[in-house]
């Protein structure tokens, strides 16, 4: 892996320009394909745009060894809160595909439709969670978001923790 991110910036260039991808091809699918993005969705997709601002900020500091590592920090910190609302969706998806939203909206139910008043083609959820609406190779969208945030946790890692 040094020979993949010999720069010191190239981790940060990656985990920006996959995230922001991510969140743009979102979009897309939702405009183009027709698809509901989900508030778990929806989630995921804020957490990507503050994995793409730590990352952004992490491309000018990357020289700088303990700037580095905590901007390294902050991104493992969010994309480990990815792993978990992408885990939490594939297993309503898997396991729990009657689940319902309860009639007292959560605070981050709450918070999801707040966003989407403000920025709706953002953040305007209008699909079921349960719901994989789409699959490429077998896996649902949740499916790849767990995988995306996984690498880009060790990515993270491999930041905050590799030697000079």
């Amino acid at each position: 892996m040094n020979r993949i991110f010999a720069n010191r910036r190239t981790p940060f260039v990656f985990v920006f320009a996959a995230s922001l991808g991510l969140v743009l091809g979102g979009v897309a699918f939702s405009e183009l394909m027709g698809l509901g993005a989900c508030p778990l969705c929806i989630i995921q997709r804020m957490l990507y745009l503050g994995l793409a601002i730590v990352a952004g900020v992490g491309l000018f500091v990357a020289g700088q060894s303990l700037a580095s590592r905590l901007f390294a920090l902050a991104m493992a910190t969010v994309a480990a809160t990815g792993i978990f609302v992408a885990g939490y969706q594939v297993w309503i998806q898997r396991f729990a595909p009657e689940t319902n939203c309860s009639p007292y909206p959560t605070w981050w139910e709450e918070m999801v439709d707040r966003a989407g008043e403000q920025v709706p083609i953002l953040f305007s959820a209008n699909g079921l969670c349960s719901d994989p609406a789409w699959k490429f190779l077998g896996l649902s969208i949740a499916d790849w978001s767990l995988a995306w945030f996984t690498l880009f946790l060790l990515v993270a890692v491999y930041i905050a923790f590799r030697q000079r």
